[in-house]
């Protein structure tokens, strides 16, 4: 699935895509999804909707950074490297 991230006036960012919600504090929320995570930073951080039927996020609070991170750099589970 495609993922799509909307700043809107740095007071709401909605995500396409979102597997899961990881963490969500008032300064940090770490979203994942198929291919990347995503995190958050900024204050006063809520989760205003959460949606994983249609994938989707919306977070509200004042935004300073917005970062990809790829999942193909997290390890392997063991079982998954013992059971090749």
């Amino acid at each position: 699935m495609n993922q799509s991230i909307f700043i809107e006036n740095n007071e709401q960012i909605t995500i396409k895509g979102a597997k899961r919600v990881v963490s969500s504090t008032t300064s940090q929320a770490v979203v994942d999804t198929d291919s990347n995570a995503i995190i958050i930073s900024g204050t006063s951080i809520e989760v205003k909707k959460l949606d994983l039927e249609s994938s989707e996020v919306i977070f509200s609070g004042k935004f300073s950074n917005v970062k990809l991170s790829s999942l193909s750099n997290q390890k392997t589970p063991i079982l998954k490297r013992i059971f090749k």
